[in-house]
């Protein structure tokens, strides 16, 4: 390969590692606005004298932003990604991130400077939306497209343990802060150090668009004959609309019931339940940890049996540990917090483990990172980015996790449903290469 692409050979481990480091570190960007969305928000950017849950809502709104900017944060780079190559976008991506989450760190409070401060919130929420929008698609299609045909489940997993490793990076954070500086000291500037840590991914981005080899067919081997140049994401959206929105819906659980357990269970356990801020960070680190080596069995399980019928019992799993979620965490017991967080991460590695190989089989090559990009974005807004929201408004109505629970396992019956759709049309029709 010429030095125009990278220099030096391929290889595939490298790169899926490297692209493992840039979602690790963009998810910890994202997951340390989830966590402070839970611990900080509701005080340091809205009035004081707003009720609790009203406060709560508001930050959780300004979480949601993030979502509601990934859809088309995966328009965005999809068009680039498939016009001009994985790695540029991905490396975009991962600057924009680090800038976002960086200024985060340094935002004046409601205090210093009223809504202003808010309002800037969102804007950098809806900035590192569109910076994770395109990022998941570019580490994803870099693992996948250079991995051995044979292993392209497992080696996509590694930028699916991007997830459970920025979780534990972004809790670790606050949950070493919790130990370390006293509640004042936390609530005046400590809060703020994990956010400027994130400066380190825009070196990051930097090294990947000067360093990491781009898929096979890039920068200007693919589509000689020019069709390309034609948007791609119109074209997959004309010619695979359908297959775009049943990912998007096989995504709902993974997302919706994940960003349940990790941002309303932790908001749940210490607002309602009363259960200690160290025991849930703990429980979510400690099922993060397990994730990690869950993602990847259950991706190379599916390079051996297929893709669809391990993330169908996924999602079966999934809706049946809901239910035990929020019984536990009204023990206050840090054990058997830990346990149900370790069996719902379980549950949900069998669906996002095989998830990126699944996807990029969807997509043929010169549309895959825009078709891709859209399924997994429409189904994290849809899924993920109302769920807090939803799940706070059901409380506040029915004073019931009962009732949260059913929520979860309907989302799960949807994407049960459409991951059943996406093996019937795979089945009808050829699933495009990946070569």
């Amino acid at each position: 390969m010429n030095s125009k692409n990278g220099g030096g050979a391929r290889s595939p481990a490298k790169i899926a590692v490297i692209a493992m480091a840039g979602a690790s570190i963009e998810y910890y960007d994202f997951f340390i606005y989830a966590t402070a969305a839970t611990l900080v928000f509701p005080t340091h950017f809205f009035a004081r004298d707003l009720p609790a849950v009203v406060a709560q809502l508001g930050a959780f709104s300004t979480f949601t932003v993030g979502f509601i900017a990934r859809p088309v944060g995966g328009l965005l780079f999809g068009h680039i990604g498939d016009l001009f190559g994985r790695k540029r976008a991905l490396a975009l991506a991962l600057i924009m991130m680090g800038i976002a989450t960086t200024l985060v760190g340094v935002l004046p409070t409601y205090d210093v400077a009223g809504s202003l401060g808010a309002v800037l919130l969102v804007l950098l929420r809806f900035i590192q939306g569109l910076a994770v929008g395109g990022q998941w698609g570019g580490a994803a299609l870099l693992a996948i497209e250079n991995a051995p045909a044979a292993k392209r489940g497992l080696y996509g997993s590694f930028v699916q343990m991007g997830v459970p490793v920025g979780i534990v990076l972004a809790n670790g954070a606050f949950y070493l802060l919790d130990a370390t500086v006293s509640p004042a000291a936390f609530e005046a500037w400590a809060w703020r150090l994990p956010f400027l840590f994130s400066v380190v991914l825009v070196f990051l981005g930097l090294y990947v668009k000067n360093r990491l080899q781009d898929s096979p067919g890039y920068p200007d081997e693919l589509d000689p004959d020019g069709a390309a140049q034609k948007s791609p994401v119109l074209i997959a959206l004309r010619d695979q609309g359908l297959t775009i929105a049943l990912a998007g819906g096989a995504f709902i659980a993974s997302s919706g019931c994940f960003y349940m357990i990790i941002t309303y269970g932790v908001s749940y356990g210490i607002n309602h339940a009363h259960a200690s801020r160290s025991a849930l960070l703990l429980g979510v680190m400690l099922g993060s940890v397990l994730m990690m080596p869950a993602l990847a069995w259950f991706a190379a399980l599916s390079d051996r049996y297929g893709r669809t019928g391990i993330y169908m019992s996924g999602a079966a799993a999934t809706g049946l540990v809901s239910f035990a979620l929020f019984p536990a965490i009204d023990t206050r017991s840090a054990a058997a917090i830990s346990l149900v967080m370790l069996a719902a991460m379980g549950a949900a590695a069998m669906m996002y483990g095989p998830q990126a190989a699944l996807f990029a089989e969807l997509f043929e090559q010169r549309i895959r990172y825009s078709g891709a990009s859209l399924g997994y974005q429409i189904g994290s807004i849809l899924g993920g980015g109302f769920a807090p929201i939803i799940a706070t408004a059901l409380y506040s109505e029915f004073a019931s996790t009962t009732v949260i629970a059913a929520y979860m396992a309907a989302m799960c019956a949807v994407s049960l449903a459409c991951v059943a759709a996406l093996r019937r049309q795979r089945i009808a029709v050829n699933s495009p290469s990946l070569s």
